[in-house]
């Protein structure tokens, strides 16, 4: 089922990466501010006392905002970090998000080495990256499975943030491939 699935889930990125590249500065910098406004207000937000972040990449919702709010809500805030001995990722938590960060592999930003490590087991929200998702919380990532093997270890609320463009009728999904709880958009809200 694997073999068969892989050849649509490579056309389905290539796709989707295309269109991403196809999103405006303006535009992106409106739909991310309509994220960053949306998303604390669902129960999700609002009942979270440790949140997971990503630092989004150039063509991802830029959520950066978000990071600021939790801290200054008293949430507990990690990011991933990445692992080069496994590979993968951990999560490390974050105070401030002008001196505990770094750059780190690919170039992304991420929590300092001098940051500690964060249960992934004791996360009550976890904001999810992705290429495209579908309305049943099927998500198609970057095809390094750093993330499924990540998300297999939370117990939080996994929560997909994207463009509304990445919202796809159905997207393929093998065994190991996890599972979302819920999808935020610039304009829309999913249970999955």
């Amino acid at each position: 089922m694997i073999d068969s699935i892989s050849p649509i889930k490579a056309r389905l990125r290539s796709d989707l990466r295309r269109l991403l590249k196809q999103i405006g500065p303006e535009e992106r910098t409106e739909a991310s501010r309509r994220l960053c406004l949306r998303l604390p207000q669902t129960d999700v937000w609002l009942k979270a006392g440790r949140i997971f972040l990503f630092a989004p990449i150039v063509t991802e919702p830029d959520i950066w905002p978000l990071a600021e709010l939790a801290i200054a809500q008293h949430k507990v805030v990690a990011l991933p970090r990445f692992k080069s001995s496994e590979p993968g990722y951990e999560a490390a938590r974050i105070d401030n998000v002008r001196h505990d960060l770094a750059l780190g592999h690919g170039g992304i930003r991420e929590p300092a080495p001098a940051c500690r490590a964060w249960p992934l087991n004791e996360l009550d929200l976890v904001l999810v990256p992705a290429l495209g998702l579908d309305p049943g919380g099927h998500r198609l990532g970057r095809g390094k499975g750093y993330y499924d093997r990540l998300l297999a270890a939370t117990s939080g609320v996994k929560c997909g943030i994207v463009f509304d463009s990445q919202v796809l009728p159905a997207i393929p999904a093998a065994p190991h491939d996890i599972k979302l709880d819920c999808i935020l958009t610039p304009t829309r809200w999913f249970v999955c």
